[in-house]
């Protein structure tokens, strides 16, 4: 495996130091490691990151967990028996920190009018993938795709222009929103599930991007000194938003960033999209990573002292599994926690942003690598 960057280093622990792990259930994690076998071994293995730890390295830790059934003190063991937690320590000395996520439920209709006039788009036909082979000289190295025009490839239009018209008469659209803001949000989070008139529930799913790097409102908001730090949440953008009708296109194409979309099953409503791991989301258990660094699958434990309001005034202390990455998840010790669908779920998710100790659980046969620090 590769180094760690000199960016951070990865510190050999036991699970006597994952404080809240004598308490944690991680057995709703188990079908979902499932599903990642099924994935490696019947689809493609998960792109390694640059930590080095594999697909193969982790294929072994999948295969064993199909035959775990019983108490959470047995999945415990488990992971105990099979697994070594190595702690995630950035060079600067400060702490992880961890957002959330949600899928939005979203009220649509099938047909624009007056009042159903916001659109949910599929990916459009001149839309490009780019890599460093294709991208053009000049254009940043974060844009994945690109348009076309006259032979040259070009950056892709943005909110603004989609917005102002640059998609109509295509037929692309999915579904309408009452709510611009709704769409907004929806596109933060990446997919959603939409409730139309009849009672009808679909869901769309991440299907591309415009390619322009992701911008966040709220950032704008505190450097304008509209909302305090301190404050900032989607329950305050949304109420800011609401409040300034007026100013509602300009905050929103200060983000240029625009996502399209694919409709997909809502196959069993307890679970979530499927995100880029390529298996459903577990409420509460999938976290999103960076991908440049970390390879999905992997089991991590999250514990946040600050966190308290998902688990009814207790420190965050789980297991969780990485299935998802976002544009906004950078670095080692960065990620997003997927709380699950609908009103509730975005409540949950809206305020955290709270600091958090990241713990990797490495599969014994890879521990030791890491531990030295070798390539594999």
């Amino acid at each position: 495996m590769n180094a760690p960057s000199p960016d951070y280093r990865l510190l050999r622990s036991s699970f006597d130091d994952l404080p809240g792990w004598g308490e944690d259930d991680p057995r709703s994690l188990l079908a979902a490691m499932a599903a990642c076998l099924d994935h490696i071994e019947g689809v493609k293995q998960y792109r390694t990151g640059s930590l080095g730890l594999t697909a193969a390295d982790l294929v072994p830790l999948l295969q064993a967990a199909a035959g775990v059934t019983g108490s959470a003190d047995a999945a415990r063991v488990f992971f105990e028996d099979n697994t070594v937690p190595f702690r995630i320590e950035r060079s600067d000395g400060r702490s992880g920190f961890v957002t959330a996520f949600y899928e939005p439920e979203v009220e649509v209709d099938d047909h624009p009018d007056s009042e159903w006039q916001f659109p949910f788009y599929r990916r459009p036909d001149d839309l490009l993938d780019i890599d460093d082979t294709s991208r053009p000289a000049g254009m940043d190295p974060s844009y994945m795709f690109a348009g076309r025009a006259g032979g040259s490839i070009l950056a892709y239009a943005d909110r603004r222009e989609i917005d102002q018209g640059h998609l109509a008469g295509r037929d692309l659209e999915i579904a309408w929103a009452r709510s611009k803001v709704d769409v907004f949000f929806a596109h933060v989070q990446g997919a959603a599930r939409l409730r139309y008139r009849d009672g009808a529930v679909k869901r769309i799913t991440y299907a591309a991007k415009a390619g322009h790097p992701f911008s966040p409102v709220g950032k704008l908001l505190i450097d304008r000194g509209e909302i305090a730090p301190d404050r900032i949440s989607m329950q305050s953008i949304r109420h800011w938003l609401a409040d300034h009708p007026d100013q509602v296109d300009e905050i929103l194409w200060h983000n240029r960033s625009y996502i399209f979309f694919r409709e997909a099953d809502v196959s069993d409503p307890a679970l979530g999209p499927i995100a880029a791991a390529k298996v459903p989301l577990v409420p509460g258990r999938a976290l999103a990573v960076d991908r440049k660094i970390h390879t999905f699958g992997y089991p991590f434990f999250i514990h946040s002292q600050t966190l308290t309001h998902l688990d009814r005034g207790k420190p965050f202390a789980r297991l969780m599994l990485a299935l998802d990455t976002g544009t906004a998840i950078v670095g080692p010790a960065r990620g997003d926690i997927f709380t699950g669908s609908g009103f509730g779920a975005g409540e949950l998710a809206g305020t955290v942003r709270n600091d958090a100790d990241f713990y990797i659980l490495v599969p014994n046969q890879a521990a030791d690598r890491v531990s030295a620090g070798r390539a594999g």
